[in-house]
């Protein structure tokens, strides 16, 4: 039996068991909204973990980072270090205060500690959708470029397959579903990745010296040093990781799914600690790959690995360590984008919607946006070029306005408490920062520096433009009756 038909039974095992751990729990999914965005706020510690540590070790952790670690050498661990390092910021900085709360979104919690106006609550959910949807439409497209390069299949069709599947079974479970298949796939992540990490670096008989000295010989030396690195470059890309993951609601989704703070720090640290070190070493995998073929583009590096470089039990291994990775970082995903979009845009306008209802809307959404984000994925030149955009534009426009409005208290004696704001950030100061800051993030023109010029811009204007709308937003305060959770 050949390698393709040995991963296509095994998408169709492990599809089907996805399907049926949705479908056992998909009554208590149903029983209220915030059992279906968060569990309830009740979840564990081993839950947590889990299912962080499975949401961070997608597809592009495994064909995305091998990929760049393959075309661009240790420089890119800069990048690396920002997007996982920053895991570590969050739980750090962020996990422990978002584990108080029990809000089905951190722009719920924006709105409800800092800002309290509709208009800003619509952008920025429409901001941090963006990542959710390119991260969804990542790990689809991870899966395609492995299926053409393994069995020559159109990589399209491949792409609606595996959306289609976890479309189901995020539809059935919610949040649920999400975090016991989590905990499934969070185990297999760590067997059969310990497994993928040994043969590759069995080819360079587990020394670093030998990959850099293999690199050297070949003429590309600059590959294994750090000393030719464009700092410029490498900045960016750690402020870039940084900004993105701070601005993604599956993070925060998980630290009010938490039964308290101290869960959802330990759960979060714990699994970006290990995430860092896994990824670093992929990337590095990539490097390995580069000695032995240097003739590969795009993405292939890893499936060429798995059909040339190691036995056939082996490369199974590495595909169910990627399938497990990234239907879990998928199902995530797609659950916080919808999640979002019903709590923090439709409900925003219709409040008066009952949970059944909003059940029903953030299902449907479940479909509409996982077909939107294969589309997307089918058109994106790759995998981590999808997410660098997304991250940008969202961390940009959502990032300043959460550390002013953290930082920039009206009464710094007291502590966030929900239902009452307590920031100085005015609704025409968060509008004008975030838009500004997303849109600046775009502008190649600005540079190397583009995104740290649109975060500082932006948290400028917050800033100023506060400053300057303080009167019309008491009066407007003033007006409206207080809101609570």
């Amino acid at each position: 039996m050949n390698l393709g038909t040995i991963l296509w039974i095994a998408t169709v095992v492990l599809g089907a068991f996805f399907l049926w751990i949705g479908f056992k729990v998909r009554h208590k999914a149903s029983a209220s909204f915030a059992d279906y965005s968060i569990a309830g706020g009740s979840l564990p510690l081993f839950l947590i973990f889990f299912t962080e540590f499975a949401n961070i070790m997608g597809v592009g952790n495994f064909v995305g980072h091998a990929a760049k670690g393959y075309a661009n050498g240790l420089p890119w661990l800069f990048f690396i270090l920002g997007e996982q390092g920053s895991k570590i910021i969050f739980a750090l900085v962020f996990a422990g205060f978002a584990g108080r709360y029990t809000y089905s979104t951190f722009i719920e919690m924006i709105d409800d500690l800092i800002v309290k106006d509709k208009v800003t609550r619509v952008i920025g959910a429409i901001l941090a959708c963006s990542i959710m949807i390119a991260w969804t439409g990542g790990q689809a497209k991870g899966f395609g470029t492995i299926f053409q390069v393994i069995t020559g299949a159109n990589p399209v069709p491949i792409v609606f397959l595996f959306t289609a599947i976890y479309i189901v079974y995020t539809t059935l479970g919610g949040y649920y579903s999400l975090v016991w298949m989590d905990f499934v796939l969070g185990l297999m992540v760590i067997v059969f990745g310990g497994m993928f990490y040994f043969e590759a670096f069995k080819i360079v008989n587990f020394s670093f010296a030998e990959i850099g000295a293999r690199l050297t010989a070949m003429g590309r030396p600059e590959m294994w040093s750090l000393s030719g690195a464009n700092y410029g470059v490498a900045l960016t890309n750690f402020v870039t990781g940084c900004v993105g993951i701070l601005a993604a609601q599956m993070y925060w989704q998980s630290c009010f799914a938490a039964k308290d703070s101290k869960t959802a720090r330990n759960g979060l640290l714990a699994s970006g600690t290990i995430a860092i070190i896994f990824v670093m070493l992929t990337a590095i995998v990539g490097m390995i790959i580069y000695t032995v073929n240097p003739n590969l583009t795009g993405e292939q590096p890893m499936p060429w690995f798995m059909m040339n470089m190691v036995p056939t039990i082996v490369a199974v291994g590495i595909f169910l360590c990627i399938m497990a990775a990234g239907m879990s970082s998928a199902d995530s995903n797609l659950n916080s984008a919808t999640v979002l979009m019903t709590n923090d845009i439709i409900a925003v306008f219709k409040p008066d919607l009952t949970d059944k209802e909003m059940i029903f809307i953030v299902r449907v959404l479940t479909v509409i946006v996982g077909i939107i984000a294969a589309v997307v994925s089918i058109y994106s030149p790759s995998i981590l070029d999808l997410f660098s955009r997304a991250y940008s534009m969202a961390g940009g426009g959502l990032v300043p306005l959460l550390v002013v409005g953290l930082l920039w208290k009206e009464r710094p004696e007291d502590p966030f408490q929900p239902g009452k704001r307590n920031s100085k950030v005015t609704p025409w100061g968060a509008r004008v920062g975030m838009i500004t800051g997303a849109v600046l993030s775009q502008i190649n023109s600005l540079g190397t520096y583009k995104i740290l010029i649109a975060l500082a811009v932006s948290a400028i204007l917050i800033i100023v433009v506060s400053m300057m709308t303080r009167n019309s937003d008491s009066a407007l305060h003033l007006q409206q009756p207080k809101s609570g959770i």
